[in-house]
C-alpha cells in the first residue's frame, strides 16, 4: 500500500528566537538538523521507503530532506521543489519578534493575524529588508504581499492535485518535507477538517506524520510514525 509521509522541517533560526518567519529563508539549528536525521532514522527503522520527494524552495525544508534522506541511506531518490510548497508569507509580520509584536498590536489581534483562517497580516512594504519581489528563485512568479491560511491552501491544493496525487495513485509513496502551513494544507484536505478546526492543528517539527493510500485516496486516520 503506497504512502504519503509529511515531514515539517526541524526547528529554525527563527523558531528559536519567536520570530515570524513565513518566505524568508532560515536554516535549521543544530537541533533541527538532530530532528531531521532523527526523523530518516525512524523512517528507516519503520520500514518506510520513499519511491520520491517534494519539497519547497526554502533552506530549512531542504535541507531537513537532505539530513532524513542521507540517515535513510537514500539520497539518490528523486526530489522536486517547487515554491508552491513554500511556508505562508507573513507579510510585513515578517521577521518580527511574536511576543513583541503582542506587546505592540494585542494579543487579539495578532491571534487573528496568525490564526485566522482568511484573514492575512499586513502586507509586506515593497522595498523593505524582506522583500522577495526580485529573488532569482522566483524569477517569473508573482510573489505574495500577504497570505492566509486560506490562501495558502489556495495554491498548494492545485500543485497536489497536478503532481503529487498522481504519483500516489500510480502505487509510489511519496516523502514531503514542507512547513506547518504547506502541510496544514494538506492535512485539511486528506482529513477533512473544517475552516475553523484546521486554526487549532498544530504540525510539529521534525515528526513524520503518514498517510496510507489506495486507489489514488487516502484510507484511514493519519498517523505519527513514531506511534506506529
Amino acid at each position: 500500500m503506497p504512502k504519503l509521509i509529511l515531514v515539517r522541517h526541524g526547528q529554525s533560526q527563527w523558531n528559536l528566537e519567536n520570530r515570524f518567519t513565513g518566505w524568508w529563508d532560515v536554516d535549521v539549528t543544530e537541533k533541527g538538523a538532530k530532528e531531521a536525521w532523527e526523523a530518516g532514522e525512524l523512517m528507516k527503522e519503520k520500514g518506510i521507503s520513499p519511491d520520491l520527494c517534494f519539497t519547497s524552495f526554502q533552506t530549512r525544508a531542504i535541507k531537513t530532506l537532505n539530513l532524513a534522506l542521507e540517515a535513510m541511506g537514500k539520497m539518490w531518490l528523486p526530489v522536486t521543489k517547487d515554491w508552491q510548497l513554500n511556508e505562508r508569507h507573513y507579510g510585513g509580520l515578517t521577521g518580527l519578534n511574536k511576543q513583541e509584536t503582542r506587546d505592540k498590536h494585542g494579543d487579539e489581534q495578532v491571534h487573528i493575524w496568525r490564526r485566522s483562517f482568511d484573514t492575512p497580516p499586513p502586507p509586506i512594504e515593497k522595498g523593505s529588508e524582506y522583500d522577495l519581489s526580485g529573488d532569482p528563485r522566483y524569477a517569473g512568479i508573482d510573489v505574495p504581499q500577504a497570505e492566509s491560511l486560506k490562501n495558502t491552501i489556495e495554491r498548494v491544493l492545485p500543485y497536489w492535485d497536478s503532481a503529487i496525487l498522481p504519483e500516489l495513485a500510480a502505487g509510489k509513496t511519496v516523502l514531503i518535507s514542507a512547513h506547518g502551513n504547506s502541510l496544514r494544507a494538506l492535512v485539511k484536505h486528506l482529513s477533512e477538517i473544517s475552516d475553523d478546526e484546521i486554526t487549532g492543528l498544530e504540525i510539529p517539527t521534525g515528526q513524520p506524520i503518514i498517510y496510507d493510500f489506495e486507489g489514488g485516496k487516502a484510507v484511514g486516520e493519519r498517523y505519527y510514525l513514531a506511534d506506529s
